[in-house]
């Protein structure tokens, strides 16, 4: 799998060019439309981590890659990633249609009482995509082109109105498809589950076989957040519905199947890598969780 890719290497395998205060600025923004970056000499997107946000508007018939899934749609879609998980785009049918928009977690900075990647489209472990009807891609679409007509102009406000602009695309997006568990535990459990996961997501990506997964105990975790285990188990099961053990298992159940998928390393390079002392171990824990051998998930 390609190391996390930068938002300078975007701008460099696009187009061959970076904006000029693109190391200067706190939270890079941008959009595009995808016609202007498809074309015979396109690259191939890679399936890779990135270090910034992107909000995709794509129509068309198409399979992306998202983690362990691949999701093949046919329409329009409108599709969030975050920097925590991989994906790629693969094109079944002619030239896609749509619009991208790229920002860094600094744009929102000071901008918003939590963080963008709160937002539940953003969570690394719900989809990240939304199906649109027509009157639907004619609204987003709209927002779109308000932000194409922004970028251009020497209105002194108008990173705020594409702030704006890119929290409407959001919450238009969850008002299609409504996430029920949102703001309805308290906020000393949704506070230290939060804490957890972002610890847990911070041992990722596992991006070469000399990088380890050390934290691999509900335990270990509690360790680091200066909590008491069970007080740690509590409010994660308080707030997910899950044990804390099972989002580290199915954590490292994914990241498993990113590595099968998507490297060439041997097993017990992978296994070392997600910490087990030994293969059979992995083995074993692997076919508990996908039902299937690492071996045969592979072929």
């Amino acid at each position: 799998m390609k190391k996390t890719e930068t938002i300078e290497e975007f701008y460099q395998q696009k187009f061959n060019w970076m904006p000029e205060n693109l190391r200067q600025e706190i939270g890079h923004f941008n959009v595009f439309r995808i016609e202007d970056c498809v074309g015979p000499n396109a690259q191939p997107v890679a399936y890779s981590r990135r270090d910034y946000y992107k909000v995709t508007l794509i129509r068309g018939r198409h399979v992306y890659h998202y983690a362990e899934k691949s999701v093949e749609v046919s329409g329009t879609s409108l599709i969030f990633f975050n920097p925590q998980v991989p994906y790629t785009f693969e094109q079944l049918s002619g030239d896609p249609t749509g619009y991208f928009i790229i920002f860094k977690e600094g744009f929102f900075t000071r901008h918003l009482p939590g963080s963008i990647g709160d937002l539940p489209m953003f969570q690394p472990a719900n989809m990240p995509g939304y199906f649109l009807n027509k009157t639907q891609d004619k609204y987003v679409s709209g927002v779109f082109e308000k932000m194409l007509g922004e970028i251009k102009s020497d209105y002194v406000y108008k990173y705020d109105l594409l702030r704006n602009y890119t929290m409407e695309i959001a919450h238009y997006a969850l008002k299609i498809q409504p996430t029920e568990t949102l703001y309805q535990h308290t906020p000393a459990n949704t506070r230290i589950t939060a804490i957890f996961t972002e610890l847990l997501e911070r041992q990722f990506p596992i991006e070469s076989p000399t990088q380890r997964f050390t934290l691999r105990s509900a335990s270990d975790f509690a360790a680091q957040l200066s909590v008491h285990v069970n007080h740690l188990n509590r409010a994660v099961r308080i707030t997910t519905g899950r044990t804390t053990s099972d989002h580290i298992f199915n954590r490292l159940a994914s990241e498993a199947k990113i590595l099968l998928k998507h490297t060439n390393w041997n097993i017990a390079e992978i296994s070392y890598a997600l910490g087990f002392e030994d293969p059979a171990h992995f083995n074993h824990f692997f076919k508990k969780h996908a039902q299937v051998t690492p071996s045969a998930y592979r072929k």
